[in-house]
């Protein structure tokens, strides 16, 4: 399925994939991190983080890329491990997923992961506040929402990838005043086999009153 959507794993990669995702079936039996099953888990869930491979491969620059609510860690995790040339920060409220995220980050070696226990509201009044050059999402929350935990994480330029299903032409609609107060406006609405990735690009500095 990687090749008919066009996307490239090295042998490596896969292998640190699937040592992942039997991490998160084994974690997931005691804690419930996510909704997932093993039968679907590929496709579903690995698969589907991987489709922000090609926007990211478009971009002109990224150096440092923050995940907002990374859960079990999809896409954050299978990004991680493809993109090694970026900076991963994971923002995650929950500790045990925390926790989770920083083990995972650990055994398989992803010197480039950064796990962050904090609401996303409270991480972006720190120094972490428009210092990114991408921030993704999967299966977080409306992109109305999500745009307002997002944006403000990145620098003027930089841009937010969100993965979101059938109606994502119907949240691009809700969410179009505050991304207007938000100073950012959609640049892409990519749609593919599992998923529509929404495109955001920040045209300048956050109001102060954000998020």
């Amino acid at each position: 399925m990687l090749a008919r959507l066009g996307i490239e794993v090295t042998p490596e990669e896969e292998a640190l994939l699937a040592r992942y995702l039997g991490m998160l079936f084994v974690t997931n039996e005691r804690f419930n991190l996510t909704r997932i099953d093993r039968e679907s888990a590929w496709k579903r869930h690995v698969v589907d983080s991987l489709t922000l491979l090609a926007p990211l491969e478009s971009l002109a620059e990224v150096a440092r890329g923050i995940d907002v609510g990374s859960g079990g860690g999809l896409p954050a995790i299978p990004l991680a491990i493809t993109r090694r040339d970026i900076a991963w920060t994971l923002i995650e409220s929950t500790g045990k997923k925390a926790r989770f995220l920083e083990a995972v980050a650990r055994r398989l070696g992803l010197s480039n992961v950064k796990v962050v226990q904090s609401r996303a509201e409270t991480a972006a009044r720190s120094t972490l506040r428009e210092s990114f050059d991408v921030a993704t999402s999967r299966a977080v929350g409306a992109l109305s929402d999500l745009a307002v935990w997002s944006i403000p994480f990145l620098r003027i330029g930089g841009v937010m990838l969100a993965i979101k299903g059938e109606r994502a032409a119907e949240e691009i609609a809700a969410a179009k005043q505050p991304l207007y107060e938000l100073h950012a406006h959609v640049v892409g609405e990519i749609r593919g086999e599992t998923n529509t990735i929404v495109a955001i690009e920040k045209q300048r500095k956050t109001p102060s009153k954000f998020p």
